[in-house]
């Protein structure tokens, strides 16, 4: 009977272990699986995040373009400022008859303090407008080509008193076999244009 009894402690060791062994790989397969779950849940918070992020990013550029868009609304809506010049009366450099010419002239400027500006500088304007017309002829202000090339250098001469040099299109040509320079970004000039208020040659 003793032998009996040996043998049952003999065997009873093994089951314990045999429990043991599989404690431990349900433990280890638990762990796995909430370590794998942990690692899941992690990637996808970090990937909402990342689509969230990239959401709002896109809403800010959406929300920038609308602000930028609205603005370029309301600077249109902006109306446009006018100062009138005194008419200009000058004698045409015609050579076959004495012929004159009263022009009445308004420049279209960007901004008011634009305007007090040019106040400033209004003889000297005036003086480069008059110089430009005595050497104009009733044939070059009777085409429409010829008045809005006159347009175009009255804008240049009310500039240049401000130390503005505007370049016209048709100025300095490049010369044949040279390279044609690159078209520079465009200048935003204080002077926008030039309206004609009346041109009378007589």
């Amino acid at each position: 009977m003793s032998t009996a009894t040996a043998d049952v402690a003999d065997a009873t060791p093994p089951k314990a272990a045999g429990k043991k062994k599989l404690i431990i790989i349900v433990a280890a397969a638990l762990l796995l699986v909430l370590a794998g779950g942990g690692t899941g849940l992690f990637l996808l918070k970090k990937s909402r995040a990342a689509a969230e992020a990239e959401a709002e990013e896109t809403d800010g550029k959406a929300v920038a373009k609308a602000k930028l868009e609205e603005e370029k609304v309301e600077e249109k809506r902006v109306p446009p400022i006018f100062v009138p010049l005194d008419p200009f009366t000058v004698n045409l450099a015609d050579r076959d008859a004495e012929r004159y010419a009263q022009i009445g002239v308004t420049l279209q400027i960007e901004d008011a303090k634009v305007g007090e500006e040019l106040k400033l500088y209004m003889p000297a304007i005036r003086n480069n407008i008059l110089m430009l017309l005595a050497h104009k002829t009733a044939g070059e202000l009777l085409t429409r080509e010829g008045k809005l090339r006159l347009a175009q250098e009255i804008r240049r001469e009310a500039m240049r008193p401000l130390g503005i040099t505007l370049q016209l299109d048709d100025e300095d040509p490049p010369a044949a076999g040279t390279k044609k320079k690159k078209k520079k970004a465009p200048v935003d000039y204080p002077v926008k244009a030039v309206q004609f208020s009346n041109i009378i040659i007589q």
